[in-house]
């Protein structure tokens, strides 16, 4: 059978996911593609439990809900809302804030909005992604509002990311950015650069970055190391760029302690900007079984991170 077809335009996608059921059946069609199979048992006969999302088996009577592994699990918000925040997150280039979601989806409070956003951005995540491969653009910058004193590297009341980008080679020299991976570092140490490039670049990649003594003996981790100036590792500082503007725009800035989440997005957005309709299972949470935080996780996200840092870029994030 196969999974469902995904609606191509925003009538389509209203027209077909107008009701629970509606959502409630795509829930299954993805879950089980080939036709239903029980957990417990193996059996492929089952009936609707109700109105509760949940599937019952004919043989042995077990409960499954279609909702389970995903995102959606035990949720109060009507599925309806649900799908149209993930359509909106997936398919809308320069994404939604919370404000924005809470306005478009007809959400009744700010942190209802806040907490689906933040569910869906933990689907993004993929514990077991790939490491990066080929020649690889790393670099870092600090992010923050103005502050007074030094600037770049070893500046105060900012936090510091890293990036590795995959650079690719369309033939005739030309080059474009491949996949991406964001991460908060501690400090530009070369314990915590090369501790990251370790955890998302694979031994025999080609590092490309610029003479700071942080990158230096990575020839002896396996790597081949290519020193260039600044200008040259063009694509990741465009990278950063556009990360910087995001965070502005859309956004108008973001609380530190939820930082990484939205550099978590931020990711998602850039690996999957050319199929921006397949990126809709995946933020629900069909596609993987990535844990949502509850709203208690969310907000102890500051303190568990050991970070004291304000707010990153403005704060009309942070109300929640």
């Amino acid at each position: 059978m196969g999974r469902p077809e995904f609606p191509q335009t925003v009538l389509e996608f209203q027209r077909r996911f107008s009701t629970e059921e509606a959502c409630r059946e795509y829930l299954f069609a993805c879950r089980w593609p080939d036709g239903f199979v029980c957990p417990r048992c193996g059996g492929h006969e089952c009936f609707r439990h109700g109105q509760r999302p949940l599937r019952q088996c004919k043989a042995c009577g077990y409960q499954v809900s279609v909702t389970a592994g995903t995102v959606l699990h035990r949720t109060r918000t009507p599925l309806t809302t649900w799908f149209w925040a993930a359509f909106l997150i997936s398919t809308h280039t320069p994404g939604f804030s919370a404000v924005q979601l809470q306005r478009y989806a007809g959400i009744g409070h700010y942190k209802v909005a806040f907490h689906l956003l933040h569910k869906l951005r933990a689907a993004m995540v993929r514990p077991d992604a790939d490491r990066l491969r080929g020649l690889v653009e790393v670099d870092e910058t600090y992010l923050g509002g103005p502050q007074e004193g030094k600037r770049g590297r070893g500046a105060a009341g900012k936090v510091l990311v890293a990036a590795a980008l995959e650079v690719l080679n369309d033939g005739e020299k030309k080059e474009r950015a491949g996949r991406l991976r964001l991460r908060i570092i501690p400090d530009a140490s070369a314990v915590s650069l090369q501790g990251f490039i370790r955890a998302m670049v694979a031994p025999g990649a080609r590092i490309r970055t610029d003479d700071w003594s942080g990158y230096q003996g990575l020839a002896h981790g396996g790597y081949e190391h290519e020193v260039v100036r600044p200008p040259e590792a063009e694509h990741v500082h465009r990278t950063f760029g556009n990360l910087k503007c995001w965070l502005q725009g859309t956004h108008h800035g973001v609380s530190e302690k939820h930082l990484q989440a939205y550099l978590n997005e931020f990711v998602f957005r850039h690996n999957r900007r050319r199929t921006p309709m397949a990126a809709f299972q995946t933020v629900l949470g069909l596609a993987s079984h990535a844990p949502a935080p509850t709203y208690r996780q969310l907000h102890r996200a500051g303190a568990a991170g050991g970070w004291a840092h304000p707010k990153i870029l403005g704060d009309s994030e942070s109300r929640a």
